[in-house]
C-alpha cells in the first residue's frame, strides 16, 4: 500500500514568490485550513519542503 500525504495550507501564500504561490495552487490548496492527500511521491515531497513555510505535512499509510 502506497504511503499519502495529507497536506494543510496553514498561512496565505499572498506576501511570498509567485512560483510558491503556483505551487501552492498546484498542490490543490485554495484556502487556510484546507487539507489535501497525494500520493507520497518524490515531486509530491519536493513540492511540499518548497513551499514548507506555508503548510503542514503529515505522512499516513
Amino acid at each position: 500500500m502506497a504511503k499519502k500525504l495529507s497536506i494543510t495550507l496553514i498561512r496565505s501564500p499572498l506576501a511570498c514568490k509567485p512560483a510558491h504561490r503556483r505551487t501552492v495552487r498546484a498542490l490543490g490548496l485554495k484556502k487556510i485550513g484546507q487539507t489535501v492527500v497525494h500520493n507520497a511521491t518524490d515531486p509530491i515531497r519536493g513540492m511540499a519542503k518548497t513551499i514548507d513555510y506555508l503548510v503542514a505535512v503529515q505522512e499516513s499509510k
